[in-house]
């Protein structure tokens, strides 16, 4: 087995106890010994960040804001060993890693007890069949406001074909918008029932205006991977003179189209191809606000080696309000049906548009008021978290802590209510997924410890009519997708990974204030090939204190 450490290196006796976790965790569950073992040590702090030249508490890990970009290769295990020294629980939810057989290691408060103020918890993943571009955040507590964020890349194996020359260098944007405000006093507003109103900048990788700098040498082509950890807005994100060639969409390589300019929703990531092909200059890089009437917008530099100084001419303008240029866009993201993915196969060797969906769920958003507070609803229930984790509840059968089916399986347009949602689909069907959207703001949804194919989106209500204009061919698989106003969007989804999973708002006021749910994928088996038992290490709380984690399944 081959270890390596990275950011922070653990010493000698720690990686032993470490590599021992490991081993008690992974006991009778197939790992392969070739897959390399990646150690990570985190201490997360508070300390002052100036993003928008204001003084506001951030959120750093090992001192740094954004956080520590992870980077890894299909297959890696990783081992982070995360230290709180806050004040408050924390975790650290991993975008887009989709936790095989594993959403105790998932890192929100339905599946994973938070780390306790001066604890440590260690995760254990392994970025199992998965390549692309991908991000980690703060999911408790608004802490997303604060900071805690960071980068992760997950490069193909050796000998695995990339259907693009390697490029020169490898870049990370970390885009969103940004409150000058801490994070405990924009908590205090959202739970005394009111709304935070307007952002009041954007930020690239954690600074405002032509803060970064990414030097480029003329006629290389470099890769750029775009995120959007913001909390509420669509952003937009250009090159100033030059085009983007899109090569991945969250895991998955696409049919390389050129764009003057992209559209990232929240909780999106892209990766795309940059040629350093116009004359020595400085060039900007713009990111500006969408569907806003005021518009915001940052930028960075992009620097050429032997630049004559700054570029002539004015800043590239972007779309503001337009939704059909948007959805265009969107629909023009296709499949590369010819590249590998992360194993020696096609992408396209799934022929997702054959299958047929075992059951199709209709999920709606809607902005209720419940006890005189705004709150966010799914199919009218706003989720409120039990006193004990729904993952933890499930495994050690404690009654009472939710209730399955508390949530429909089709918009029932009433009133908002309380609860704490949960919806049980079985193992191994193949379901059809329609978000509807009958709001004036675009909404963006994500599903833990899932990819899924986006076969179509529309203005209007969805009907089924509407399955004859889905794409059945080439359509991208992802693991975020946005919903225009009075519009709708539809995935297929395999229901291929036992667990509790969280289906939420990447808006993250919507989803603090319960815009969210969890999807129980369940089975009968008590296999380990289907699900692994709980970790030895793992934390436990509310009403599962006391319990022994010992592996309770054979």
């Amino acid at each position: 087995m081959r270890m390596r450490n990275t950011n922070n290196p653990i010493s000698l006796l720690a990686s032993s106890i470490l590599l021992a976790i490991v081993a008690t965790t992974f006991i009778s569950v197939s790992v392969r010994a070739d897959d390399p073992y990646r150690f990570f040590t985190w201490n997360v702090t508070y300390g002052d960040i100036w993003p928008l030249g204001v003084k506001q508490q951030g959120i750093l890990i090992n001192g740094q804001f954004p956080g520590p970009q992870i980077e890894a290769v299909t297959n890696d295990n990783l081992i982070i060993n995360v230290y709180n020294s806050l004040n408050e629980p924390f975790l650290i939810s991993w975008n887009g890693i989709q936790q095989r057989r594993n959403s105790f290691e998932d890192g929100v408060y339905g599946t994973t007890c938070p780390i306790p103020p001066g604890g440590n918890f260690t995760y254990i993943l392994q970025v199992k069949d998965q390549i692309g571009t991908y991000y980690y955040f703060p999911s408790l507590g608004f802490h997303k406001a604060a900071g805690g964020f960071g980068g992760i890349r997950v490069l193909s194996r050796p000998m695995i074909p990339v259907p693009f020359p390697p490029p020169a260098a490898d870049y990370t944007l970390l885009i969103g918008d940004w409150f000058k405000a801490n994070h405990t006093d924009l908590r205090y507003i959202l739970d005394s029932g009111r709304t935070l109103g307007f952002p009041d900048g954007l930020l690239i990788n954690g600074r405002g205006w032509n803060g970064n700098t990414f030097t480029v040498d003329p006629g290389r082509t470099y890769r750029f991977r775009i995120s959007n950890v913001g909390l509420t807005t669509s952003l937009n994100i250009r090159f100033q003179g030059h085009t983007m060639k899109l090569v991945e969409v969250e895991g998955s390589h696409t049919m390389q189209s050129v764009y003057s300019s992209l559209d990232v929703h929240l909780g999106q990531s892209y990766s795309v191809l940059v040629t350093a092909d116009q004359p020595a200059f400085d060039y900007s890089i713009v990111v500006s606000t969408r569907f806003t009437n005021t518009i915001l917008s940052t930028s960075a530099v992009l620097h050429y080696s032997n630049s004559g100084g700054k570029a002539p001419g004015g800043l590239p303008g972007g779309p503001t309000i337009q939704i059909d240029w948007s959805l265009n866009q969107a629909r023009s993201i296709r499949w590369n049906l010819t590249a590998s993915g992360p194993r020696p196969n096609p992408q396209g060797s799934y022929h997702y548009g054959l299958v047929p969906t075992a059951k199709t769920i209709r999920l709606a958003n809607s902005a209720p008021v419940i006890n005189g507070k705004q709150r966010y609803a799914v199919n009218s229930v706003s989720f409120t978290p039990a006193d004990t984790p729904l993952k933890l509840a499930d495994y050690f059968k404690i009654g009472g802590v939710f209730s399955v089916g508390s949530i429909s399986d089709n918009p029932t347009f009433g009133g908002g209510y309380l609860a704490t949602s949960v919806m049980r689909v079985n193992y191994r069907d193949y379901i059809e997924i329609v978000f509807e959207n009958y709001e004036d703001t675009v909404q963006s949804w994500h599903i833990d410890g899932y990819q899924f194919w986006v076969v179509g989106m529309d203005g209007g209500q969805w009907s089924s009519a509407s399955r004859n204009n889905y794409n059945l061919r080439d359509a991208v698989a992802r693991y975020t997708v946005q919903v225009y106003p009075k519009s709708w969007s539809a995935i297929y989804m395999p229901l291929d990974n036992v667990g509790m999973w969280n289906v939420r708002s990447e808006d993250w006021v919507r989803q603090y204030l319960g815009q969210q749910f969890y999807l129980q994928v369940y089975t009968t088996s008590t296999s380990w090939r289907d699900e692994y038992p709980i970790p030895r290490n793992a934390l436990l709380c509310g009403r599962a204190s006391g319990r022994h984690t010992r592996p309770l399944r054979v």
